[in-house]
């Protein structure tokens, strides 16, 4: 239970900030990571005590144990930093925020809530981009593209100012805080 509320407050703060002032703050991010481990490892701690108290998760604290809390941290923490290597929408908050988040829900729960932090975002992304250039436009502007990479000499190529447009704002936070309420509940199975 504590495990939840900590997720929920912290990955909501994140949303925040990221939608007022497009930034994701140490403070949240370290403290929601520091806070995974720690609960991991009271639970941890817990369980040497009274094996019957639970197996995997903490029955008091509902949160991963030690283990897979870092285990949680590391791998999606790892996946956003090759994320981060690679395209350019993904920045070094967000790259901690699934970090923090693979730390609260350990490393089966963190993948999922990851994944659907992805799906989301990228949904999140093209509404935007279909809202501000259009459908059509959209789509023809992609097409160039996409066929200027495969087929140079069929299409041309994408001027500075059509490139500007296709570039849309990837909502990272809003997409983990919805993202955490889907796997934490079990909305979608």
């Amino acid at each position: 239970m504590l495990s939840t509320v900590l997720l929920f407050g912290f990955t909501a703060a994140a949303a925040v900030t990221d939608l007022l002032w497009n930034k994701i703050y140490n403070w949240n991010t370290y403290s929601g990571i520091v806070a995974g481990v720690a609960l991991g490892a009271a639970g941890s701690a817990w369980l040497a005590a009274d094996p019957a108290a639970g197996t995997k998760v903490q029955r008091g604290l509902g949160g991963p144990l030690l283990g897979d809390s870092l285990l949680g941290l590391l791998v999606c923490g790892l996946a956003l930093v090759v994320c981060f290597a690679i395209f350019t929408g993904v920045s070094g908050g967000d790259v901690k925020l699934v970090a923090m988040m693979g730390a609260l829900m350990g490393l089966e729960k963190g993948i999922e809530a990851m994944l659907w932090t992805f799906v989301l975002a990228a949904c999140f992304g093209l509404i935007v981009l279909v809202w501000r250039v259009g459908p059509l436009k959209g789509t023809g502007l992609a097409v160039r593209r996409i066929g200027s990479k495969l087929r140079p000499y069929w299409f041309a190529p994408l001027s500075e100012a059509e490139r500007e447009l296709l570039k849309s704002r990837l909502f990272i936070a809003p997409s983990a805080l919805a993202a955490v309420v889907i796997v934490r509940f079990g909305l979608i199975v």
